[in-house]
């Protein structure tokens, strides 16, 4: 279908204005009522988050979206962009998206009084109708507003007192779009201020100016909850303005996170053909995000962004695959071993409260870990600090003989794979007690490895990490050999 290239051709066509808001809940109807996805890719807000942001679209309201970091606020405002119209005509060199039956900018109004039913009408793509700014202290009112331009007003050679001597900010220029403020608590407080009438009365003034712009925007915030952040406050008035405020929240189980981090995660095609992850270390990834939210060592008001987990399954992968370039294999299995590289995702992404702090950001790495795997060990294994002696048969005696008699079970980082099988089927019991479990096909060693590493956190066994090693040990044992060793000794 054509496009009407001028105003007398774009009256000819039928064509209503609308608003920004009528826009997006005419659009939205239609999607509902067709049952088509709305908020394609958003994972966990199917009851919560998306309900309330449909909602508020069919009440044409402005928008607060309250949550801690990394829990998709921006990319839900950013996916209203396919809910307006796919394009909308505008006055033909226009700064503000001027509708040509209804302009609002001076230069809009004196091309059509010139040119008449000639005007020139250009159509503007929904894409380009989204307008984001991040708030930072520095964000100044003629950022957003506007401010008189000396340049422009010695080029036209105006007066200062004439309106086309304006510079108009990103908020006039956001006409017939979406405009989102990313961490609104950021802005200074006389800046959110002069938000006010535009929310209220739907204009806006600049500077000194008689003029009053019209604006047409759907305005959509996001922001931590005010008490949670040091930054600074969303101030009560404008709030007050804000129609919807909705809550944000990280995803409720695992079998969410994991499908949002293999969404997310940017992985190179050699990574997903020739690395296998099995289902328990990717649960396992998952977890430690769980337990950095539950950590007493972590600021629960910081929150923990799902880009932890999206960041750590990079790592985890790119260790893998390290190793097997190293080693010249074609192909590998994820291990909990490789969980040594994803440690830098976990550190960079976390803030400590002072204990945190005092513990450091690797000891509280491998804590996270530890409590992860200590976990995910009990949902296969019965816990050894609830054997009673005497009535319970131990499933862990084979194991418990070995290391006692004073073996010791290494595994390198970057061992290849038939040395990693070959240390695992070393240690007498452990395959056995792995297979006990269900254990999902081709799966087996990672059983076994979490075995090992579930009964060091039980304190069952010792685990050290030395030298891009991992040694599996009985700490009494090494004691007396070193004591045999000791009266071996001639002086």
């Amino acid at each position: 279908m054509s496009r009407a290239r001028t105003l007398s051709e774009l009256k000819k066509s039928g064509y209503q204005p609308k608003s920004v808001k009528e826009e997006l809940r005419d659009n939205l109807i239609q999607k509902l009522s067709s049952k088509e996805p709305v908020f394609e890719g958003i994972l966990g807000f199917e009851d919560t988050v998306i309900p309330d942001m449909e909602r508020a679209i069919l009440s044409k309201h402005n928008i607060i979206l309250l949550g801690l970091r990394g829990q998709a606020k921006t990319r839900l405002a950013r996916l209203m962009v396919n809910l307006l119209d796919e394009y909308i005509p505008i006055v033909a060199g226009s700064e503000l998206n001027d509708d040509p039956l209804q302009p609002i900018s001076r230069f809009a109004r004196d091309l059509i009084a010139e040119k008449g039913d000639d005007t020139p009408v250009d159509w503007v793509h929904r894409d380009e109708r989204y307008v984001e700014k991040l708030a930072t202290p520095d964000v100044s009112i003629a950022d957003l507003v506007g401010d008189v331009d000396p340049i422009k007003a010695a080029t036209l050679k105006l007066p200062y007192a004439d309106e086309r001597v304006i510079h108009f900010g990103l908020i006039p220029r956001s006409h017939r779009s979406i405009f989102v403020i990313n961490e609104l608590p950021d802005l200074q407080a006389r800046i959110q201020v002069s938000l006010f009438n535009m929310l209220q009365e739907g204009d806006m003034q600049i500077r000194g100016f008689k003029l009053r712009l019209p604006l047409d925007i759907q305005f959509v915030f996001t922001a931590n909850p005010e008490d949670y952040t040091n930054r600074g406050s969303i101030i009560t008035p404008l709030k007050d303005r804000i129609e919807s405020q909705i809550l944000t929240h990280y995803p409720k189980t695992l079998e969410i996170a994991r499908k949002i981090t293999e969404q997310e995660a940017n992985l190179a095609p050699e990574q997903q053909s020739k690395i296998e992850v099995p289902d328990i270390l990717k649960d396992l990834l998952e977890m430690l995000s769980f337990k950095a939210r539950e950590s007493e060592l972590i600021d629960e008001k910081s929150g923990v962004s799902a880009r932890l987990s999206i960041s750590a399954y990079e790592n985890l992968l790119s260790s893998a695959e390290r190793r097997m370039l190293i080693n010249k294999e074609k192909k590998t299995v994820a291990r909990i071993t490789d969980f040594w590289g994803v440690v830098p995702a976990i550190t960079g992404k976390v803030e400590l409260v002072y204990e945190g702090e005092q513990e450091g950001p690797y000891s509280v790495a491998m804590h996270l870990l530890g409590s992860a795997i200590k976990e995910k060990f009990l949902e296969f294994y019965p816990n050894p600090d609830k054997l009673r002696k005497g009535r319970d048969r131990d499933p862990y005696g084979t194991i418990r003989a070995w290391f006692s008699g004073g073996n010791t079970m290494e595994i390198l980082n970057d061992a290849k794979d038939g040395d990693y099988k070959k240390a695992l089927e070393a240690v007498a019991g452990l395959k056995k007690l792995a297979e006990s479990a269900k254990v999902p096909k081709g799966e087996l060693l990672t059983y076994m490895e979490l075995i090992l590493h579930g009964l060091a956190e039980f304190n069952v066994i010792n685990k050290d990490y030395i030298e891009s090693k991992f040694s599996f040990h009985d700490m009494l044992a090494n004691m007396l050999d070193d004591l045999d060793d000791d009266e071996g000794l001639d002086f």
